[in-house]
């Protein structure tokens, strides 16, 4: 059976208000609500088609229908019109990001997050830059007195990381300039992996005479750079909670717990410069069958730093959030091209 084009918009309109109500749609409310120029009984008719070919559902006998994870992907890929973002909106994006683009990298990214989770009123997830895959850009010794000292280490994502270590005396200026010309010259550009024997001997020999800084410097290197891959972050955990069907404590609860599970969020986040949609059972891991997220990645000069995720209900305003993610998306890159210092 094909899906024509009253079709099409009956099922537009089923999607539409249950979108906006939560509420299983009948024949008579899509007559009187949507002029599709046809009688109650004919949109009826055609739901029982639609329903048949499994683009909406039907709780019970005699109730009305509501869109199923089939009738939502044709609705996102087919029939979904582009939200244009408000003027508010859209000044509410740019300050934001303005404001946090003043402080350093992660600020602006977790800024972003406030921002989608406020306009969209769901679930914002953000996955950080990961530290394994960023490039050295900055080593800095700091002296702090006689017998500490500040390792400061700076990635092209923005990261910064820092650690104390313990020396034996007191450090000049002259000799710190020099060895920290030393560390960058044999450090910068190197990623994680890139830091084998052959660099740490390197390193030492440029070092010698200076052991105990050597001896002291490599184990926090190590670990500031061998930390997690990157840091899963959520912002509007209880949103959800303003959707009738999740007053119930329980299904609540399942989506609470969901979120709290990192690692399984991390997987359904997708980390393509393309807007992903994945709908209800279409997310491979169960505990996420019954939501939609929407996702994207973010980056610098073509790298791809993290990427950033919206979850939600089924039943979310999908044109709406993928317009407001692809703006902050899109703002977000910008602000990270300013950032030259990495």
């Amino acid at each position: 059976m094909e899906i024509d084009d009253r079709k099409l918009k009956i099922l537009q309109a089923i999607i539409s208000d249950y979108i906006n109500t939560g509420e299983p749609v009948g024949s008579r409310t899509i007559a009187r609500k949507y002029d599709l120029g046809v009688s109650s009984a004919t949109i009826r008719n055609e739901m029982a088609d639609l329903e048949e070919m499994g683009y909406i559902e039907q709780l019970y006998t005699s109730s009305g229908r509501k869109p199923s994870d089939k009738g939502y992907r044709l609705f996102v890929d087919k029939l979904m019109k582009t939200h244009e973002l408000t003027a508010e909106e859209d000044l509410f994006i740019k300050n934001m990001l303005l404001n946090a683009a003043l402080f350093e990298v992660e600020k602006v990214i977790r800024q972003a997050s406030v921002v989608l989770s406020r306009l969209t009123q769901l679930t914002c997830v953000v996955k950080t830059p990961s530290v394994k895959k960023s490039y050295l850009r900055a080593i800095q010794l700091v002296n702090i007195d006689n017998n500490n000292m500040l390792l400061v280490i700076v990635t092209d994502s923005g990261i910064i990381k820092n650690s104390m270590i313990k020396v034996k005396g007191p450090v000049s200026s002259d000799i710190l300039i020099r060895l920290n010309n030393m560390l960058n010259t044999r450090l910068r550009n190197l990623t994680i992996e890139d830091i084998n024997l052959e660099v740490i001997n390197n390193i030492k020999n440029d070092l010698k005479g200076y052991d105990d800084i050597f001896n002291a410097i490599i184990p926090p290197l190590y670990d500031c750079l061998n930390e997690d891959s990157c840091e899963v972050l959520t912002e509007g955990e209880t949103n959800i909670l303003k959707y009738p069907e999740y007053n119930d404590i329980n299904r609540a609860k399942e989506f609470i717990s969901f979120l709290d599970n990192k690692e399984i969020v991390n997987k359904l986040i997708s980390d393509s410069i393309d807007t992903k949609v994945s709908i209800g059972e279409e997310n491979y891991i169960p505990e996420a069958k019954d939501y939609s997220i929407i996702s994207k990645a973010y980056g610098k000069d073509g790298k791809i730093l993290g990427s950033i995720g919206i979850i939600g209900p089924t039943r979310m305003q999908y044109s709406k959030v993928i317009s407001l993610l692809n703006k902050v998306i899109e703002l977000l890159n910008e602000n990270l091209k300013h950032y030259d210092n990495w």
